[in-house]
């Protein structure tokens, strides 16, 4: 017999085990009538007002969670963070990058005093000189300790002295430029504003303290001297500062001693030694140190055995072993010594030159 809410004839086959169990998965909580749009008046509203069955009720407003809350007000912070610091921000703005300036030469030919010592031993000749401890080759330009500046980094400073150095090697110590007709090397590293100035130098050199080929490198004439060593000797310092808050400056200064013989002379011809003494200034701002170029600003050159006859301005063509300056000079100038020479014609000293 079935019980109070069975069917008559008790629960169909295959139906649900009741009738509660029909309706199980339809559940009305308290939270669902709330929510319902449409509410039904109670019987005795519908007597008295006579109102419809239903009315509509007031949608229910939500307020935003407190995570929501939370995130709105971060994500306004973080915009008024960013738009103050944008318009006071502690950092001073980079000045403008200056315009490249053209580079600034002067090359000073050193004439003997009397014939130029020469040997057939260069180590000889090297050990009896002023340039007897002198390293050899790149080893002589060591870049020195650098530290970071105002407004450029460690990194940024050692690039800009690796340059200058680069410069230096390639402008005075490859036997392709030196004695040769090699420029590709050097020309490479400057800063393409300046290669104008630099192309017009080699193609129309003229001694006007802007377009001397001896201005941006060291330059023999092939067909007058060669190498008699390729060891050559260097000797100098390196320094980086800041200019502004956009550019760094190198300041070069390095005395490179060549042992030279007549060309074609062969290995039994005497050599003799050459100087050169070169102060080179180089300009960087941040495009040549990302690019890896560099700005010669000024070039200050002291050379010799010269005759001050000779042009020195497109080719230097050094006195060899036994041979004497056409023409003297002021009174005698030490390329090993520092300060600056004052004449465009100087007389070598005799302390310069190796005791043989």
């Amino acid at each position: 017999m079935g019980g109070p809410g069975d069917p008559p004839e008790g629960t169909p086959e295959g139906g649900p085990g009741g009738g509660e169990d029909e309706y199980r998965s339809v559940v009305f909580d308290e939270s669902f009538v709330r929510a319902a749009r449409l509410q039904e008046f109670s019987a005795q509203e519908r007597i008295d007002d006579h109102a419809p069955a239903v009315r509509r009720r007031p949608p229910l407003r939500r307020g935003l969670s407190r995570q929501a809350l939370i995130l709105v007000l971060l994500v306004a912070v973080a915009f008024g963070t960013a738009i103050y610091m944008g318009v006071r921000h502690p950092y001073q703005t980079p000045a403008s990058p200056q315009p490249v300036e053209p580079l600034r030469m002067t090359v000073i030919p050193l004439a003997p005093q009397g014939k130029v010592p020469g040997s057939t031993d260069t180590e000889t000749l090297y050990a009896r000189s002023p340039a007897a401890q002198y390293r050899i080759g790149a080893e002589g330009v060591p870049l020195p300790a650098s530290r970071r500046t105002a407004h450029f980094s460690d990194g940024q400073v050692v690039n800009a002295l690796t340059i200058a150095k680069d410069y230096i090697v390639r402008s005075a110590l490859y036997p392709e430029v030196v004695v040769g007709e090699q420029i590709r090397p050097v020309r490479v590293l400057l800063d393409p504003d300046q290669l104008d100035q630099f192309d017009q130098s080699f193609d129309h050199p003229t001694a006007d303290g802007r377009h001397a080929p001896t201005g941006w490198l060291v330059r023999f004439d092939p067909n007058a001297v060669e190498l008699a060593d390729r060891k050559i000797r260097v000797q100098g310092t390196l320094a980086a500062a800041e200019a502004d808050s956009s550019t760094l400056e190198v300041t070069a200064d390095h005395t490179f001693v060549y042992a030279l013989r007549p060309a074609d002379s062969g290995a039994k011809a005497e050599a003799s030694l050459f100087t050169v003494r070169r102060e080179l200034h180089f300009r960087f701002d941040r495009d040549d140190l990302r690019m890896g170029q560099a700005q010669l600003i000024v070039s200050y050159v002291q050379a010799g055995p010269l005759s001050c006859a000779d042009d020195s301005a497109n080719r230097l063509r050094p006195l060899l072993a036994g041979q004497t300056a056409k023409a003297g000079g002021p009174a005698g100038t030490d390329p090993y010594a520092t300060g600056n020479a004052t004449a465009l014609c100087g007389s070598l000293a005799a302390s310069a030159q190796p005791k043989v």
